[in-house]
């Protein structure tokens, strides 16, 4: 996981971008770091993450996050044996849970990245 997470951090991504181009720029970063991933991860029947390296399954959301949403979201992958960890990448900060399902939960918030606190 942590190995991901430095991946993430080096991400400065543009406001205006749609939720693939992130997914482009994830992967990018990633690419870098010689990280090997599979992009649209089926993990069980009508449940796909974004990205999963291994075990560090990666969910990236654009815009304004439904908090309930995205922790039934987590919560779903975190039920999936294939997933070990999580980390959600967001523009703005999301209040989750150190851990879902004993496994650890991360956020990388990409506005905090420039230094910008929304």
């Amino acid at each position: 996981m942590e190995r991901v997470l430095t991946a993430l951090r080096t991400l400065r991504a543009p406001l205006q971008q749609g939720e693939y181009d992130l997914h482009r720029l994830v992967m990018d970063a990633l690419d870098a770091e010689g990280i090997v991933y599979a992009h649209e991860a089926p993990l069980a029947p009508r449940c796909r993450i974004d990205l999963l390296c291994g075990g560090v399954g990666v969910e990236i959301k654009r815009g304004q996050v439904d908090r309930a949403r995205i922790r039934r979201q987590l919560m779903r992958y975190a039920q999936c044996d294939q997933v070990q960890s999580l980390i959600l990448v967001t523009e703005k900060t999301v209040d989750l849970p150190r851990a879902m399902n004993g496994k650890p939960v991360r956020q990388v918030c990409l506005n905090r990245l420039w230094g910008i606190a929304l």
